[in-house]
């Protein structure tokens, strides 16, 4: 299906680019995510945000959050809920499990909330 955003909207810009290192998020010490296998989104009126493949992500982590907001351009964003060293912090995460078509490389990828919460750490490694 194609972005009603996109259809409405075509000047607003939401890019996709692969990020050329490894990036690698973290909290309190533990590991959430660790790829080389990234893609960085920018859209207009929003941070840039990093999209792991969820099989680079310590899912161990994360439980499913009953939280769901709809994007226009992207589709239906799932969230999870994070848990380190007894913390948990809600809806921390998020996936595109069915996105539009025009972004299907966010399929099954995982973001973190890193500027919500400053504890979580997402960098690129060289």
């Amino acid at each position: 299906m194609k972005s009603p955003g996109h259809q409405q909207r075509p000047d607003h810009k939401v890019a996709e680019q692969r990020v050329a290192e490894k990036v690698e998020a973290e909290m309190a010490g533990q590991v959430l995510a660790d790829s080389q296998d990234v893609i960085q989104v920018a859209e207009d009126g929003n941070p840039a945000r990093l999209y792991f493949p969820r099989s680079a992500v310590a899912m161990d982590k994360l439980e499913p959050s009953i939280t769901t907001t709809r994007c226009p351009f992207k589709g239906t964003a799932r969230y999870f809920n994070l848990k380190v060293d007894g913390r948990t912090l809600p809806d921390a995460a998020w996936s595109y499990e069915e996105p539009y078509e025009e972004h299907q490389s966010l399929k099954d990828r995982i973001a973190f909330y890193d500027d919500k919460y400053k504890d979580i750490h997402v960098r690129t490694s060289a």
